[in-house]
């Protein structure tokens, strides 16, 4: 039997290489991501037949980003369904998969419920594998749309703060289309502003130890033709203090009741720095990563990765190595401290861009509105 999770040459063009997609050959359906591991070096699919696959992919970061996690295990959901494996035992390992990212459990329930409403109205196996694959591809479209209305809503924001444009923009981390249904959330607001011709220059920090804004943004930058320039983390401080920086814009895996936003380690620092240079620090994020259950920064639980990703610096793939082999750039056996994510207190925040508008400030009463706008969307 063939390797489901064997890598397979993207066929595409660079530019069309979508992020994640379903598809349906002959031996079944399968659900196909673009591995972000492998990117800028070369582009390869991944080929999912099953949710361990899914869930491997999820956990390597080989498909990352919270509003496209989502959508991922969505149709995990689905995957199971469809090809008749154990769909409760599946979602429930898929909204595990990561602690920290909202989205992906999200996207799980969206899907059980579809599932679990088409069998209890009586729905064969059939019809309700159906159902959740037409959820997932329902909240595929609307997150498309919400990164639409966000790049609009930043925009409007960014004029606001920034009248006569030419904006400095330094983001962290990746959040353009390789983290959505569309064009992202904080890049594609950046990506708007390069098209109305606003856009002096991108920032783009390497986001380490796993390099996202060097492996992932730059590469998302140079194909829409963006005016942009790489740093290193710990070269920000320098930058603001040169008046070079006019706002940061940067998304969001998670958005406390209270406005606290759990983000790529390295974001909580970019926001002291905002606020000690007086410059805008803005969040862009879909409602769905809101969760109005997790009452304050101190409760969101932040996901602790392996020590190697700081001790070692990763080969890329196509020098030759196998996946996983690094450099070791510390002695052998030294511990390490890895979060994934760093907590910003909402007073940090200068505003909260949404596919609904933007919120500023940042409050808790301000969130519960925003969640209850959303619902009463939803509703209608």
């Amino acid at each position: 039997m063939a390797d489901p999770y064997a890598p397979v040459a993207a066929d595409a063009p660079s530019s069309q290489v979508p992020a994640l997609r379903w598809d349906e050959p002959p031996e079944g359906p399968v659900l196909v991501l673009l591995d972000q591991t492998r990117l800028p070096a070369e582009e390869v699919e991944l080929v999912c037949t099953d949710v361990p696959a899914l869930v491997g992919a999820i956990r390597t970061l080989a498909v990352r980003g919270a509003p496209l996690l989502g959508i991922a295990g969505a149709y995990g959901v689905a995957l199971a369904a469809v090809r008749g494996f154990d769909v409760e035992d599946a979602a429930q390992t898929l909204a595990h998969a990561r602690p920290t990212a909202v989205n992906l459990a999200y996207g799980v329930r969206r899907a059980l419920a579809a599932y679990r409403s088409a069998m209890a109205g009586g729905g064969d196996l059939g019809a309700a594998a159906g159902a959740a694959l037409a959820e997932a591809r329902l909240l595929h479209r609307q997150d498309a749309e919400s990164s639409a209305r966000m790049a609009s809503a930043g925009l409007a924001l960014l004029d606001e703060l920034l009248p006569g444009g030419n904006h400095r923009i330094l983001t962290h981390c990746n959040t353009g289309a390789l983290v959505s249904g569309g064009e992202g959330t904080a890049f594609a607001v950046a990506l708007a502003a390069h098209r109305a011709g606003r856009l002096q220059r991108l920032w783009v920090d390497e986001t380490r130890p796993l390099l996202q804004g060097a492996r992932l943004t730059a590469y998302e930058a140079a194909r829409n033709g963006m005016a942009y320039t790489l740093l290193t983390d710990s070269a920000a401080g320098s930058l603001f203090a040169a008046g070079e920086v006019d706002a940061v814009l940067i998304g969001a895996d998670r958005i406390a009741a209270d406005g606290s936003v759990a983000n790529k380690v390295g974001s909580y620092p970019l926001a002291v720095l905002a606020r000690y240079h007086h410059v805008p620090f803005v969040v862009v994020a879909p409602t769905t990563t809101i969760d109005p259950d997790t009452q304050d920064g101190a409760s969101i639980e932040v996901e602790q990765r392996a020590a190697q990703e700081v001790t070692e610096f990763a080969v890329p793939p196509a020098a030759g190595a196998e996946a996983g082999a690094g450099v070791p750039v510390a002695p052998l056996g030294t511990q390490a401290y890895n979060p994934a994510f760093d907590v910003t207190p909402p007073e940090l925040v200068t505003a909260l861009v949404t596919e609904d508008g933007a919120l500023s400030p940042v409050t808790g009463s301000g969130i519960a509105d925003l969640c209850a706008r959303s619902r009463q969307a939803t509703m209608g």
